[in-house]
């Protein structure tokens, strides 16, 4: 998949993230900004950039590459939609009047 379709995933993502209910429950926020890859996928990660600035990726590796990008965008737009909630909730308990 080129670039492109990723700027689109990620552009069509963070609309749908924000429309909608503004902030993520404080539970559901704090068990997103858990999430990660493991030890081994980001070996893995490492291994495919090297490979990949040597010019040796193979068209199976690129795409495995293109997966690891398109996952890690999700997972960086869901965390910041996570770290956003808990910074409005913590604005909420210190003035319930503030919106």
């Amino acid at each position: 998949m080129n670039s492109d379709a990723v700027l689109d995933d990620v552009e069509i993502l963070s609309s749908v993230l924000s429309s909608g209910t503004p902030d993520f429950d404080v539970n559901a926020a704090r068990a997103l900004l858990h999430l990660g890859f493991s030890d081994e996928q980001k070996a893995r990660m490492l291994e495919l950039a090297d490979r990949g600035n040597r010019g040796e990726l193979t068209p199976t590796e690129q795409e495995q590459m293109d997966r690891f990008r398109r996952v890690g965008n999700f997972l960086a737009l869901m965390q910041s939609k996570a770290r956003l909630s808990l910074k409005h909730a913590a604005q909420q308990m210190a003035d319930p009047s503030h919106e």
